[in-house]
């Protein structure tokens, strides 16, 4: 049983915070944001990816997430850890994926909003925290990437970016 616990949490807390960004003293949801951007770049420019892509990695990490999350909540003994970043992860992955095109107003553009509904967490983002476990560490920052890729999509088709 202890091995168990042990293997889950080698790996449960790398993918919950995000490879270390949420160890960051000021901000960590920043930081995890700035995370998925890299990776999120990195996938746009190296393999390709557009819009189907993101969803499809957003739908697969947030599954791996819940899980995740879950975990390390349990083990530290909180219900939604600071530390705890994968949620800003697929939540902003979710947001990007609304882009028409991806450039570094268009990036930029979806960082803003995704932290701004993280944050600001409009109904009904906050009712999501409510849900148990892991479910609800990253079903709001799900809802808030939900309101984020919105607005990105209408910004693009308004040519904004």
């Amino acid at each position: 049983m202890t091995r168990t616990k042990s293997l889950r949490s080698w790996i449960a807390f790398p993918i919950a915070t995000w490879f270390g960004c949420g160890y960051f003293p000021w901000g960590p949801g920043t930081a995890g944001s700035l995370g998925a951007l890299l990776v999120a770049g990195i996938l746009i420019q190296q393999a390709g990816f557009g819009t189907a892509g993101l969803l499809v990695l957003t739908a697969v990490m947030s599954v791996i997430g819940i899980w995740a999350a879950g975990v390390v909540a349990t083990e530290i003994a909180r219900k939604d850890p600071g530390l705890v970043v994968v949620d800003e992860v697929v939540g902003m992955w979710l947001t990007l994926a609304g882009a028409t095109e991806f450039n570094g107003k268009s990036i930029l553009l979806a960082f803003l909003l995704f932290r701004l509904f993280d944050i600001w967490k409009p109904v009904p983002v906050r009712q999501f925290e409510k849900l148990p476990g892991g479910l609800g560490i990253v079903a709001d920052d799900l809802m808030a990437g939900v309101y984020g890729a919105l607005v990105m999509y209408a910004a693009g088709r308004l040519h904004f970016y």
